[in-house]
């Protein structure tokens, strides 16, 4: 939300986009209300269950005005990844994304986990087991490293400029 804040300084709606048959993104969805509490936004859940889902849910924030959506993961999502981020960008939504391919394929940004840095993480866990550990002694850790990652690309399509001291905090700018 502080992202989508500074990008869009005048942002009071997001849309978020994701499956409930999504394991998890019940979850994701009482944080982001909670964090969009904090800002003083509002959110408007948009439920994809289908393929027919993808531009209904889009047409719907762009009639509620939403200043940005949230996409989160979800069968049918990430399945018409490139269809998401073509009408993303054809009604002119600022939209942020769960993970960089989908900013690498034309999306707008993207703040996550370092997928690289968890697989190595977890290459350390399959090590340890191989040489005896047992699964249940090892500890749970949290995610440490994460990506920020503007594509300016699909800013300049959509109208956006994304300020100087957001584009110097991202870890990737694609031009």
């Amino acid at each position: 939300m502080e992202l989508l804040k500074e990008i869009i300084p005048k942002f009071k709606r997001v849309a978020v986009v994701g499956s409930s048959k999504e394991p998890g993104n019940a979850q994701s969805l009482k944080e982001i209300e909670l964090a969009s509490g904090a800002f003083g936004v509002q959110v408007q859940y948009l439920d994809v269950l289908d393929p027919k889902d993808i531009e209904t849910a889009l047409r719907a924030a762009s009639k509620a005005r939403a200043d940005a959506v949230l996409f989160l993961g979800g069968p049918v999502i990430n399945a018409y990844r490139t269809r998401v981020i073509e009408l993303a960008v054809k009604d002119r939504l600022p939209a942020i994304y769960y993970a960089p391919e989908w900013v690498e394929d034309g999306g707008l940004i993207t703040y996550s986990v370092s997928f690289t840095d968890l697989f190595r993480r977890a290459a350390t866990y399959v090590a340890k087991i191989l040489k005896g550990a047992k699964p249940g002694d090892l500890p749970v850790e949290q995610p440490k490293k994460f990506e920020f990652i503007v594509n300016l690309k699909a800013a300049k399509q959509i109208g956006l400029v994304i300020p100087p001291n957001v584009l110097a905090r991202a870890d990737r700018v694609i031009k």
